[in-house]
């Protein structure tokens, strides 16, 4: 029997280092281009004016309650903060401005009739009359359901998605739509319909994927809370390199009903998970109570952590072929929390070097692969050929498709029956019985969310493997936690991930609300 912590090399070595040597030389030429152009396409957004974009979502709901402030003026705020810094991020795509306004007047309207007590309020409809935001991948009705592929731009949603629906219910006014990237494929949040997602702390730095637009209008401060999607990092990458709180929840304990387009096999959905995006952390476990609707007893939310007693595990590289080794600061990050938790709670984390996360990312490809091409749901099957006239195309600024999706179509399909794909999948599942076995009860696992700072736009083009980072927690099925742990040198957000064992969500949350408290958060952009 093969040890699950051995070191597994399914790939030439030489080969991989060939590909590695000319992904850093790229990587570094483009480095050096982009910085060069950086300063003078650096723009700035506003301060946030409005106070109560500065608060918790649950600290809104109150004073809506207490008639402290109307929804109606909550909403206003937003509207207000969302028209300062879109035409410079482009985070927000699509509104329904005018109906929420309506509902926003009949929640202010049902406080102050006074039918009902606060405290019945707060039991029956916790987020009543505040305000949030979704990506364009999770369907809002009325409003386009296109997840950034240029043919369905048309297309409306017919029905809220099931999360959508759970919020409303319980007195939460959607508000409108962010960016994705096309077909939600990629770390970098843009498509052709429209444009390029920029990040609030540094307009020339990417905002990631495929949460993008929803992490930047977060982190910018231009809704109450956020809701995104996460197949392979999709929330913990754009919360991380946009300074917010993000959660992937336990597998399936989260409905993916209403997401476009819809999930195709089960192991899909089983990898897919959605999740709040915050910027404070006492919003998650709240949010994820209502959007876990009936699995929620499964997740034991309201059962207390004592953070002095868990076991804290950590590693600081993947060491994985082709990914980036972590960047000083954010090893440096990741090591002032082991210290943190060491002196506050003396609980002696435990490093570990698993080596089963070299193979991270082929894990990942596995558990996602299809034997229909991702091309196929863009343009048919027009075979190779048609999608190198279509890659050509794009190279001349002549496609409505995007590079990335495009060239996975050049990618063999996927043989589910081959021995390769088979070897992943049973390393994914060894890789999931260690954790499970070193997690236990009540072990929790720190982990870089990602190897670097946000990196300058299509960047990620030469480092595309670093989203292995998180994509292998969602084939393992674990929940996890992006905590921010302030800004690098160059003023952008850095953190780390916290995950736990299955169904142990409320673990991740209640380290991440513990280094909110030791570490500040959520910064606001700086505005000079």
């Amino acid at each position: 029997m093969m040890d699950c912590n051995m070191d597994v090399d399914i790939s030439t070595p030489v080969s991989a280092k060939i590909a590695n040597g000319l992904r850093i030389f790229l990587a570094a030429t483009f480095w050096c281009f982009a910085r060069l152009l950086s300063f003078c396409r650096r723009k700035r957004i506003p301060a946030i004016s409005d106070t109560i974009l500065k608060l918790p979502a649950i600290e809104v709901a109150r004073r809506i309650r207490h008639q402290e402030i109307t929804s109606v003026a909550v909403l206003r705020a937003c509207m207000k903060r969302i028209s300062e810094v879109n035409s410079t991020l482009n985070c927000f795509i699509a509104d329904r401005f005018e109906a929420a306004l309506a509902e926003a007047k009949e929640a202010d309207a049902l406080i102050q009739s006074g039918t009902k007590t606060s405290e019945q309020l707060q039991l029956e409809k916790p987020f009543l009359g505040v305000p949030f935001t979704t990506k364009d991948s999770i369907c809002v009705k009325g409003l386009p359901a296109s997840c950034g592929i240029y043919a369905k731009r048309d297309n409306i949603a017919t029905e809220d998605a099931e999360v959508i629906k759970l919020l409303r219910d319980k007195g939460a006014i959607i508000i409108g739509l962010t960016n994705v990237p096309e077909l939600c494929m990629w770390w970098e949040t843009y498509n052709t319909i429209y444009g390029r997602t920029n990040n609030p702390y540094d307009t020339t730095r990417i905002v990631g994927g495929s949460s993008g637009g929803e992490g930047s209008l977060q982190g910018a401060g231009g809704s109450c809370f956020g809701i995104g999607s996460d197949i392979g990092g999709s929330i913990r990458m754009p919360a991380y390199f946009n300074g917010i709180f993000g959660h992937k929840a336990t597998r399936k304990t989260i409905s993916n009903k209403g997401n476009f387009p819809a999930v195709r096999t089960d192991q899909e959905d089983s990898c897919l998970g959605i999740g709040p995006m915050t910027r404070f952390a006492v919003d998650l476990k709240p949010i994820l109570k209502i959007i876990s609707d009936a699995k929620s007893k499964d997740l034991k939310l309201d059962q207390p952590v004592e953070v002095g007693k868990l076991n804290v595990f950590y590693q600081v590289n993947s060491n994985a072929p082709l990914c980036d080794t972590v960047d000083s600061e954010v090893e440096s990050a990741l090591m002032k929390v082991v210290d943190y938790l060491n002196v506050k709670y003396n609980t002696q984390a435990k490093k570990r070097d698993i080596k089963l996360l070299k193979q991270a990312a082929n894990i990942w490809f596995a558990s996602v692969a299809s034997e229909e091409s991702v091309t196929s749901y863009l343009l048919g099957d027009v075979g190779k050929c048609g999608i190198f006239k279509e890659i050509i195309k794009n190279i001349f600024g002549c496609s409505k498709h995007t590079f990335v999706p495009l060239a996975m179509g050049l990618i063999v399909k996927v043989d589910l029956k081959s021995e390769e794909y088979r070897t992943f999948i049973e390393l994914g599942q060894r890789l999931e019985s260690l954790f499970k076995n070193m997690l236990g009860d009540d072990g929790v696992f720190l982990f870089p969310t990602h190897p670097t700072a946000a990196l300058f736009h299509s960047e990620p083009l030469f480092r595309p493997f670093n989203f292995s980072y998180t994509s292998v927690f969602n084939t393992l099925g674990f929940p996890a936690t992006t905590v921010p742990l302030g800004l690098n040198r160059q003023g952008v957000p850095i953190g780390v991930q916290v995950v736990a064992n299955h169904y142990n969500d409320r673990l991740c949350l209640a380290v991440a609300e513990e280094l909110e408290k030791a570490f500040g958060g959520w910064s606001e952009p700086q505005t000079k």
